[in-house]
């Protein structure tokens, strides 16, 4: 069988797969032949190779269409020279704990650090949420970051801390501390991300669920979370 291409002269899936679709309905012809069936006329193998053609196409716009679904809502890197860090929190009422997670990864996706940690257990993820904002921009300035973007995936949080505005809660002297923090840096910026875009720190956090001590990874990529990464890379 020769493959023909395009009229471009380009070798493409789509005229990979037409020909392999002809190939399929000589090849069901042949065994026709020897076991004696009747042959399709050739106005039905025409319309069923349309047809064949019909479901590839659909399949291609689907695929692109996730495609494009998917890379909307992915992890984006921080502006260049800048550092992003991302946390999450869970809760793990069977255990009466708590997990946090969090990665720092300069403009090219780069792990600069990640941390997987295993806390007391909290009364909401709001509070879980809060407490790991404080922990993680501490931490993130005794590295010794100084430009960052803050992102995280609870609005409650993150929204407040955006606009520079503490809450009349009783975790409203938390985020006036996170606050403070912030003023520490060089240069921050503080946003909301979609649950989709934080997934390395949330699987990070509930990695934290059978540790005994902190994990801390320098400048190497969590192994747990490779595939997760993986993802983030390929979106950028």
């Amino acid at each position: 069988m020769v493959w023909l291409g395009e009229k471009s002269g380009e070798y493409s899936v789509r005229s990979g797969y037409r020909e392999a679709r002809k190939a399929w309905l000589i090849w069901t012809q042949r065994n026709a032949i020897i076991h004696g069936k009747q042959l399709l006329a050739h106005n039905v193998l025409n319309k069923r190779e349309e047809d064949y053609m019909e479901e590839f196409r659909s399949a291609q716009s689907r695929l692109a269409t996730n495609s494009l679904s998917l890379n909307q809502i992915s992890w984006r890197p921080p502006p260049l020279t800048c550092f992003k860090l991302n946390f999450d929190a869970t809760i793990f009422k069977d255990e009466e704990a708590s997990g946090i997670g969090a990665i720092i990864r300069n403009d090219r996706g780069e792990v600069m650090v990640a941390f997987s940690s295993k806390g007391p257990l909290v009364s909401c993820s709001k509070e879980a949420e809060i407490l790991a904002c404080w922990c993680v921009v501490e931490f993130a300035l005794v590295c010794g970051f100084m430009e960052m973007v803050v992102e995280g995936d609870n609005q409650l949080i993150m929204s407040p801390l955006e606009l520079k505005r503490s809450l009349k809660s009783r975790v409203g002297h938390i985020i006036q501390d996170v606050l403070c923090f912030l003023h520490g840096f060089r240069w921050s910026q503080v946003q909301f991300a979609k649950r989709s875009a934080n997934t390395v720190v949330h699987l990070l956090a509930r990695h934290a669920k059978n540790l005994v001590h902190d994990v801390i990874w320098m400048e190497e990529s969590p192994p747990p979370m490779m595939q997760a990464l993986y993802h983030d890379a390929i979106s950028i």
